[in-house]
């Protein structure tokens, strides 16, 4: 029985280690709060537009139910849905139903649990304009926890650590251009004149990576939690449900449309993937293997 047990473990960890994409040491996550897969073509965004055109990309991916912001960005890095992770509405601040599964931090296993477990000197971060963003993470699994006022303070922030100490993995939440959504209206001149400001904001950020030497050996995932419809969002429209999902970096194919499906609870699956991370059989998401090169 112990060798049988000992087997299993080295093949697990075999398994991990040929999952892992050759040479990436870095990923940033960056996260914009209600930018709708339909804003992609229609806003002047050179930066997001570029990483389509040097990554991989797919602007049906989607959401989950409801397609609202807590759910959601708990559902992007834990690996699964509300049905398991137990963040159900717009702004949880803990689970409406009890975890399936819970950490050593007391949370649902997310990649920052990954992370910490099996890369215990991982330098990881979280810096967020939105401060909701704060519940749906273990605080003691990150050397960073930085909650900003607006965007250009969560840029400022992100592009001094991002040259201070080249993170291994970095997730930066926007909380843009949902604010103008709800102020003002989804899919009209003023939303769009956000998603401008936004992408510059993008571009210092891709600037800061390459400036820290890390742009060769970083793999860059862009998202959202959800669209919108008039002032608003939570409903089951696809302007609501559809969000981008875009990958550039080491390993990934250029210019290259997903075809498969994506759930937002496939991004941590595919992060995970990407550093050769084990993932616990509770999470559903699965790894975007088509995003990669072969």
């Amino acid at each position: 029985m112990r060798k049988a047990g000992l087997l299993a473990f080295l093949l697990t960890g075999c398994m991990a280690l040929q999952a892992q994409v050759k040479g990436v040491k870095h990923v940033i996550l960056i996260g914009m709060d209600g930018l709708g897969a339909y804003a992609m073509q229609k806003a002047d965004n050179p930066n997001m537009k570029q990483l389509m055109a040097d990554g991989s990309w797919s602007l049906q991916a989607r959401s989950v139910l409801p397609s609202s912001s807590a759910v959601n960005w708990a559902s992007m890095t834990m690996g699964a849905g509300p049905e398991l992770h137990g963040f159900t509405e717009w702004g949880s601040q803990k689970p409406e139903l009890p975890s399936r599964e819970l950490d050593q931090y007391g949370l649902f296993p997310s990649v920052f649990t990954l992370l910490r477990e099996q890369r215990p000197s991982a330098e990881v971060g979280v810096i967020y304009s939105w401060d909701g963003i704060g519940y749906l993470f273990p605080k003691k699994a990150v050397n960073k926890d930085q909650p900003c006022p607006n965007d250009t303070a969560t840029t400022e922030a992100a592009v001094n650590y991002i040259k201070a100490k080249k993170p291994d993995f970095l997730f930066i939440h926007f909380d843009q251009p949902d604010g103008v959504g709800h102020g003002i209206g989804h899919d009209i001149p003023e939303y769009y004149e956000q998603v401008r400001k936004n992408d510059i904001l993008l571009g210092q950020i891709l600037q800061a990576v390459k400036d820290a030497g890390m742009w060769e050996n970083s793999v860059i995932v862009l998202s959202s939690d959800h669209g919108g419809i008039n002032k608003g969002h939570g409903g089951k429209t696809m302007v609501e449900m559809q969000i981008p999902w875009v990958v550039r970096g080491k390993g990934i194919k250029k210019n290259n449309e997903i075809k498969e499906s994506i759930v937002t609870y496939d991004t941590a699956a595919t992060i995970a993937y990407i550093f050769g991370l084990k993932t616990p059989r509770v999470w559903t998401g699965r790894p975007v293997k088509e995003a990669f090169a072969r």
